[in-house]
């Protein structure tokens, strides 16, 4: 039997890959993401800065996935130990997952992703976050960001957690739903607030724009920066009253529990 074309076609198409990435890197020599060492790659760290994140891993909250101090600390439970969030209110999503602390390591790619327009850090960062998000992506049956009131888009031009979960629906080889949610009002900064404060301003904010998407479907909720798990929580809630079987969620970095680090 003849080989198609396209596969006689395809060591061609390799070979101009190649050539190109080659040419780009005479042009532009690959340098670190985060500072101006030079690396092999392009879209690679350097070895210092690499050794400089922190990647969540265990011990941590077995449903919102918080960082744990140590492997003492937690409640025992079947999905793992608990934080004290956790066990006393169990949230409305499954499991919520993070590729990195948020420290000053992560801090290095997500501020220049999230402020600096470098839209180019997408990539890496779903690279990261498909590895501890694994078992998410694998159940999901689609994928949708948190998405920004209009007119915060407007003013930084892009959603970055819809690049991310572009990214990870390209990976993972499901469907992408980058206007699913909607936010209906601007909400002010969540910081400095309390856990009941963040829960009240958040309560009703978010809307499902596609609702006939998601009824019976596992949705996998996308987000740069896990803080407290409040604005999850509240995107979770009006995934699930829309008709959503189960919502997940899945950060690039997570914020610490203060109150588990000073314990």
């Amino acid at each position: 039997m003849a080989m198609p074309a396209s596969a006689r076609l395809e060591p061609l198409r390799r070979f101009g890959r190649r050539l190109g990435i080659g040419a780009l890197d005479l042009l532009l020599p690959p340098h670190c993401l985060t500072c101006d060492a030079a690396v092999d790659r392009q879209g690679t760290m350097c070895g210092p800065c690499f050794a400089g994140l922190s990647f969540v891993g265990a011990p941590c909250c077995g449903c919102c996935g918080v960082p744990f101090p140590h492997a003492g600390v937690g409640t025992p439970s079947a999905a793992g130990p608990l934080c004290p969030g956790c066990a006393g209110r169990k949230p409305s999503f499954g499991q919520a997952r993070a590729a990195l602390r948020y420290d000053a390591g992560s801090q290095r790619l997500i501020l220049p992703f999230k402020h600096a327009d470098r839209t180019e850090l997408a990539g890496p960062l779903a690279a990261h976050m498909a590895r501890a998000g694994a078992a998410l992506l694998a159940r999901a049956d689609l994928l949708a960001p948190v998405p920004l009131h209009w007119r915060r888009l407007l003013s930084r031009r892009y959603n970055q957690a819809a690049l991310l979960s572009a990214r990870l629906a390209r990976r993972a080889g499901k469907p992408d739903i980058p206007d699913l949610l909607r936010r209906r009002r601007a909400t002010p900064p969540l910081g400095e607030r309390g856990a009941a404060e963040r829960t009240a301003v958040l309560a009703g904010a978010f809307a499902i724009a596609r609702p006939a998407r998601i009824a019976g479907r596992r949705v996998l909720l996308v987000d740069d920066v896990m803080t407290s798990g409040a604005t999850a929580e509240a995107c979770a809630l009006a995934l699930l009253e829309a008709g959503a079987a189960a919502v997940d969620v899945l950060a690039a970095a997570r914020v610490p529990d203060p109150r588990l680090e000073a314990a």
